[in-house]
């Protein structure tokens, strides 16, 4: 098989020369960006992907747009900041060019502030990135999105690596975006929260990540990432509670 790739981006440039040198094997390459100010259409350009341009709509709609310009059924959907192992190419080159699943997950192995973390529920981290665009597709959730199948989804060989988070700036910079549109999905959905809950929530998210799920054993940037999602959890359900009161 040879899907296409499909990539959102906004000033990815720097990230984004590495996955696409990863992608040289899809039939095509589609990047739909949101009027970035570096060196993205450089970037696509040198490696002959296609760059088109859009507005904003949050995580799910924004990739669904993104798979709907692909000109082929089957789409690989990959961020700027992942790349292709090169076992993981050769599961998606040997599978056949009409498969029976809907759907296919790969296993996903992220990096931050430097290190490869494979414990505290990061790992292993199976998501559904390759999909026959007729029977899946993604939801419409603004954060946290998923592709959903009509049909059996199976998984592959080969690892997805992911460069999550270079530096501390990165993460606590993405978490502001990330809480606001999650707080405001869960608003929208009805849900309410108050201050001690959002304490006992974040407290239960450090403990189940760095004691139950082994996060301890990936060292010090193991137990920083886990006190850093704890802060995640706590910012969601505080700006939840913000959005309850006015």
């Amino acid at each position: 098989m040879k899907p296409s790739a499909a990539i959102i981006t906004r000033d990815a440039g720097r990230q984004l020369d590495r996955c696409l040198a990863s992608l040289d094997f899809c039939a095509e390459v589609v990047v739909l960006d949101q009027h970035s100010a570096d060196d993205t259409a450089a970037v696509c350009a040198r490696h002959g992907a296609r760059l088109e341009q859009t507005e904003w709509l949050g995580f799910g709609p924004t990739k669904q747009k993104a798979a709907d310009l692909c000109t082929t059924r089957w789409v690989l959907s990959i961020d700027s900041d992942e790349v292709v192992s090169p076992e993981l190419r050769a599961a998606i080159l040997a599978l056949p060019g009409t498969p029976a699943p809907a759907a296919f997950a790969v296993n996903r192995l992220s990096r931050f502030l430097g290190q490869w973390i494979r414990h505290g529920g990061w790992h292993p981290d199976w998501v559904v990135r390759l999909f026959d665009r007729q029977r899946a597709g993604f939801d419409d959730k603004r954060v946290h999105e998923a592709i959903h199948a009509r049909g059996e989804v199976r998984r592959l060989d080969g690892l997805l690596h992911h460069d999550a988070y270079t530096t501390l700036e990165q993460y606590l910079a993405k978490l502001d975006r990330y809480t606001t549109a999650a707080a405001a999905d869960l608003h929208g959905a009805g849900r309410r929260s108050n201050p001690p809950a959002a304490l006992l929530r974040a407290h239960a998210a450090f403990w189940r990540m760095w004691l139950l799920q082994g996060g301890v054993r990936d060292g010090w940037a193991g137990t920083v990432l886990c006190h850093c999602s704890a802060f995640y959890v706590l910012s969601k359900y505080l700006k939840l509670w913000r959005l309850g009161r006015s």
